[in-house]
């Protein structure tokens, strides 16, 4: 089902009814003249709150970009980008530095974990940058490894877990700080089909259970079915916007 993608606002503060993300016509190029690449070329969409809405596209067709946009990790050359309510052009850098400390998560394929840190020690990194008491880091950090299953691996590095258990630690620590929104890019790349899966069933079960938005990009098209909503970018713009459930 083909869907409008004009754009809203929200008010942070009210009623939280308002949409998580709201990107209107949203322009990004690198480099200049005849060797500028466009990779976002007026990209326009709502994201409701407490959804999981899948990114899907071909590499190249400017996933990480919009991601990277949607996090207060780069600037648009044009457009404009809300999140929570907040309208991120109006936030300067020590604004942009909050809200990814405190209302958005991130999760790459890459992990991302500490080597010389356990489970636990790693999911803690957000809380303990952000003074978070002894007490309440511990429960958070053992509440946040019980759902994403890895109880009984709190003790573990990284070298000593699987893929898998790798990604569901990654997860867990960007959900320590309870973002309102996460951002998972390609969070299945290194992973073999079935693990996949899992983390992506998993992903699903966290947005449900913590009451978290997330946007996560994917090519694999066996994960798009556990998404609330599909967009697809092609060349730098939306092409398709669909509800799945």
């Amino acid at each position: 089902m083909t869907e409008s993608t004009g754009a809203g606002s929200a008010v942070l503060g009210q009623d939280g009814g308002g949409p998580m993300v709201v990107v209107r016509d949203l322009h990004r190029s690198y480099g200049t003249g005849a060797a500028a690449v466009h990779a976002l070329r007026g990209v326009s969409f709502e994201i409701p709150r407490g959804e999981l809405v899948a990114l899907k596209g071909r590499s190249g067709s400017g996933k990480t970009t919009l991601l990277n946009l949607v996090g207060g990790l780069d600037t648009p050359d044009r457009g404009e980008v809300e999140v929570d309510g907040l309208d991120l052009a109006g936030l300067g850098e020590n604004g942009l530095l909050e809200l990814r400390r405190d209302r958005v998560g991130f999760v790459f394929q890459s992990f991302g974990l500490i080597p010389i840190l356990s489970a636990a020690e790693n999911v803690g990194v957000p809380l303990r940058l952000r003074g978070t008491p002894v007490r309440e880091r511990e429960e958070r950090v053992a509440l946040l490894l019980t759902l994403v299953g890895l109880e009984n691996h709190a003790g573990q590095r990284p070298g000593e877990l699987s893929g898998g258990q790798q990604q569901r630690v990654a997860i867990a620590r960007a959900l320590a700080n309870r973002p309102a929104l996460l951002i998972a890019d390609e969070p299945t790349g290194q992973l073999d089909a079935e693990t996949g899966l899992a983390v992506m069933e998993l992903l699903r079960a966290v947005v449900r259970s913590e009451r978290v938005t997330a946007l996560v990009a994917t090519h694999d098209p066996t994960l798009l079915g556990l998404a609330d909503r599909v967009l697809e970018l092609s060349d730098g713009e939306i092409v398709e916007h669909r509800t799945e459930r």
